[in-house]
């Protein structure tokens, strides 16, 4: 059987990267020009320098791809793509990039949703079992997906309001932490100790998440103490924050584990890096639920990469999903919608 390579493009917000892929598990190349040193001084990503910088990087980051492969596109079976949801401008840089060069070398074009590629990531490190349960935590995301099989996503619960990304990255602001917030929240939380009772996030769905009524518990909490000139120890509100929303994450997962009963329950996304995440998952989750195989990826997984795209986007090439020239960035594509062939 021919081996099936794909050069994928991911430019949702603000790396630059691209991947050649074989077989949806091989990762032939990798490149990512990240833009984090820029964006840090702003406090976060801003939408217009993070486009323009795309500009300046997707040409050398896909010449580079391809020669750390040994390849060349004639070699390559088809371009894969993060069509969305992300950034619209940033989008729509990888999104013309990849309809360059399908067009000019005659390839099929495979469109691929962002948390798809986070979901199949996992792929790197082992066979995924269906149906199989995927808790995506990142800085726009915070889902629980359900598959019965490898080209179904039902959306079981999502955040009502913040990612527990973005929420913390906000709480990691107020406690004067650098950019990424959340990376250094996780960070400080190792000094301390969960002392502090803040408000646990509530939803009417029983698998839905919130945490932006956490974030201004936190809020709440550091201006009642200024006021009434109390001191707190930032290292112990960073760890009554990170284990409030992590129990928050993991209440809801057991509900779905429990309901669902899936083979493989699979962590995705950029919050997948967080070692308090990791480490209650071995010690909880997979004691809890002996029979299901709980697969936690490396940290180089977790963040924004090309080759998850190229991972998702061989699933897709493999179910006859394909985009034609004329199609665009989405910024709001739903997950659920990936099924169809064709766009």
């Amino acid at each position: 059987m021919k081996d099936i390579k794909i050069l994928a493009v991911e430019s949702s917000c603000d790396e630059t990267a691209v991947a050649v892929v074989e077989n949806g598990n091989k990762i032939l190349s990798s490149v990512v020009a990240t833009q984090i040193d820029v964006h840090k001084d702003f406090g976060g990503v801003i939408p217009e320098v993070a486009s323009r910088i795309h500009v300046e990087n997707i040409s050398m980051v896909i010449e580079e791809a391809l020669k750390k492969a040994e390849l060349d596109m004639p070699d390559i079976d088809a371009v894969a793509f993060t069509q969305g949801p992300g950034l619209v401008g940033c989008l729509h840089i990888g999104v013309q990039a990849a309809k360059t060069l399908a067009w000019a070398f005659d390839k099929p074009l495979v469109p691929v949703h962002h948390i798809a590629g986070h979901i199949y990531a996992n792929r790197f490190l082992t066979d995924l079992a269906f149906p199989l349960l995927a808790l995506v935590v990142s800085g726009g995301h915070t889902e629980l997906v359900y598959m019965k099989d490898e080209w179904s996503f039902q959306i079981l619960g999502t955040t009502q309001d913040d990612a527990i990304g973005e929420a913390g990255d906000k709480v990691g602001r107020v406690l004067g932490l650098p950019y990424p917030g959340g990376v250094y929240v996780d960070k400080l939380a190792k000094e301390g100790k969960p002392i502090y009772t803040l408000s646990k996030p509530k939803t009417e769905q029983a698998l839905d998440f919130s945490f932006s009524g956490l974030k201004s518990s936190v809020l709440q909490f550091i201006d009642r103490q200024k006021r009434q000139g109390l001191e707190f120890n930032a290292a112990d509100l960073a760890a009554s924050y990170q284990e409030t929303a992590l129990d928050a994450l993991l209440l809801r997962a057991r509900k779905a584990l429990t309901q669902y009963q899936p083979k493989q329950m699979l962590l995705a996304g950029g919050v997948a890096a967080n070692s308090r995440l990791r480490e209650k998952i071995q010690e909880e989750l997979a004691i809890e639920y002996p029979t299901i195989d709980f697969v936690i990826p490396p940290l180089s997984y977790c963040t924004d990469n090309a080759a998850m795209i190229g991972a998702a986007g061989y699933v897709a090439y493999k179910h006859g999903v394909r985009a034609s020239y004329d199609c665009s960035a989405d910024p709001g594509l739903e997950l659920e919608n990936v099924e169809e062939a064709s766009v």
